[in-house]
């Protein structure tokens, strides 16, 4: 099921009388329930398609998608209701809060979403991703595969349709990247989610449903399943 679609997206920046031209007039269409990978090669700009695709900055042109809303119609108030009710973000670093402990790291999202915190469902969801034994732990004593773990269920304790992960294996070993994925791959069907991945790893790719590359500000090609 579509739900959420990027429309003749375009990004410039402007440095004095030159332009460089970031993204030119990008077309993609994510489903429910499906993990979405974008590679290519470092400044393809995949990372920036993600990021307005998330919200995160603003693209020159073209138009966005959700649930058949068009986001550039919203104020930035609105935008900022929808980051952080809507959508989920899983980076490469785990950018975890240093004081805090895995649970409060959840609560504190309940918070930010607005939404009450149930106790039995941060214990839920600390279950899902194999973490609900170290809620009482603090990231200094986690493993970078507990980390990114602690940060997909900061990332899915709120509820949202949208998971954006930017190269969240990167700084893990090859063992750790398999269950990362692994993980990533089995909310998204579990959870009907839809996951958006950039990724330089080409080992990871069997665990996604379609991958789409992109090169010089392009898609050269696109989504074919995984």
């Amino acid at each position: 099921m579509e739900m959420f679609k990027l429309q003749q997206i375009k990004k410039t920046f402007s440095f004095g009388d030159q332009e460089e031209v970031i993204l030119k007039n990008v077309d993609l269409t994510l489903n429910k329930g499906e993990l979405t990978a974008l590679v290519g090669a470092s400044g393809s700009g995949k990372s920036t398609l993600l990021t307005i695709a998330a919200g995160l900055q603003d693209a020159t042109d073209g138009q966005i998608f959700f649930n058949n809303q068009d986001l550039a119609k919203l104020s930035a108030e609105q935008m900022r209701a929808i980051r952080a009710k809507k959508f989920g973000f899983v980076f490469q670093f785990s950018h975890l809060v240093p004081f805090l402990t895995v649970e409060e790291q959840l609560t504190l999202m309940l918070d930010v979403a607005e939404k009450k915190v149930n106790k039995a469902e941060v214990t839920r969801v600390l279950q899902l991703v194999d973490m609900e034994h170290r809620r009482n732990a603090y990231p200094s004593s986690l493993s970078g595969g507990e980390k990114q773990r602690v940060a997909i269920a900061r990332a899915i304790i709120h509820q949202p349709e949208i998971i954006f992960a930017d190269e969240p294996t990167a700084s893990l070993d090859s063992k750790r990247t398999e269950e990362i994925m692994a993980l990533l791959k089995n909310l998204t069907k579990e959870l009907n989610l839809t996951t958006l991945l950039v990724t330089h790893d080409q080992e990871v790719l069997h665990f996604v449903d379609n991958i789409v590359t992109m090169q010089d500000g392009e898609i050269i090609q696109a989504p074919v399943k995984a």
